[in-house]
């Protein structure tokens, strides 16, 4: 799930203040510990999530301590020199209400330099990332259920192999505001990790990841240039996974083909998020998403 601003909290007058607070870049074992926070918030990342993203931009994760303890966190992935993604905004519950996580952010943001910055925000923090100069793009919905086969599985999907590589990180490209190949090398290869492409004549057009996460499986990012693909897509994924798992799959608003995907595979909304930016997003086929990667990191 998204990034979201510390909530009220209870707190004795003897509590350490936020000036207590040091923030430092975490390593990739370091956000092991947020990843489990953002399971306890029922975010459902996945399993493998943190070995994928982190080297992406190890500068761009950031931990609050309190007395050498871990307290809170936010990540800003650069992925290119104009676009950066904002994720894991938490403070731990203990130490909710005393401006530790106004703290980390303010001392993570500046990570981003003068890049666009997107995130998915909860509903409820909307108009807090405004004040911070984010605008509102569309809103994204989860799904989530066990999904209707629909039978027969496509011809024209094929396991994704090294030598489809290249290939499907110039698919992504057109897909994502920045080149990520390679993460979606990790991210193809990752344990539990799942790929499946799409082809015709020989070419591309398509591919999406099942990955395991703290509940069932979560399918992203699906990318497609019809619906038709997309659907073969889904259907190839979630084949590969035991039909009494949950599979979940976050939608931008906009893509209506999508949503009529999802729920024509029996899946149900079960939450949404908005995507805001702080300015101009890099150019991207915005209309071949049909399952975002992660809203946590983009």
């Amino acid at each position: 799930m998204p990034p979201t601003a510390e909530e009220s909290h209870p707190t004795a007058h003897h509590a350490p203040a936020a000036h207590d607070l040091s923030v430092t870049t975490a390593s990739a074992d370091d956000w092991l510990q947020v990843a489990r926070w953002a399971a306890d918030e029922e975010w459902n990342p996945g399993r493998d999530d943190t070995g994928c993203f982190h080297p992406t931009d190890p500068a761009g994760f950031f931990l609050g301590r309190l007395a050498g303890r871990p307290v809170s966190a936010v990540s800003v992935v650069n992925y290119s020199d104009a676009y950066a993604f904002l994720g894991y905004y938490l403070v731990h519950p203990d130490h909710r209400g005393r401006g530790l996580g106004l703290g980390t952010w303010r001392a993570a943001v500046p990570h981003a330099g003068a890049r666009t910055v997107g995130l998915d925000a909860v509903p409820a923090q909307q108009a807090t990332y405004r004040r911070a100069g984010f605008t509102a793009a569309h809103e994204t919905l989860r799904y989530g259920g066990r999904p209707a086969g629909a039978g027969t599985l496509p011809p024209d999907v094929v396991a994704v192999t090294g030598a489809h590589l290249d290939a499907v990180a110039a698919y992504d490209r057109r897909c994502f505001p920045a080149d990520r190949r390679d993460f979606v090398a990790r991210w193809l290869t990752a344990p539990g990790h799942t790929a499946r492409a799409h082809l015709r004549d020989g070419e591309i057009t398509g591919y999406g990841v099942i990955r395991p996460a703290h509940t069932g499986h979560r399918i992203g990012p699906l990318f497609a240039d019809t619906p038709q693909a997309a659907e073969a897509l889904f259907d190839a994924l979630t084949a590969t996974v035991d039909p009494a798992d949950e599979v979940f799959l976050d939608i931008p608003e906009p893509r209506r083909a999508a949503h009529a995907l999802a729920t024509g595979r029996g899946l149900t909304p079960r939450s949404h998020t908005v995507r805001m930016y702080t300015g101009p997003v890099p150019p991207a086929a915005h209309e071949l998403t049909f399952g975002v990667t992660s809203l946590e990191l983009g």
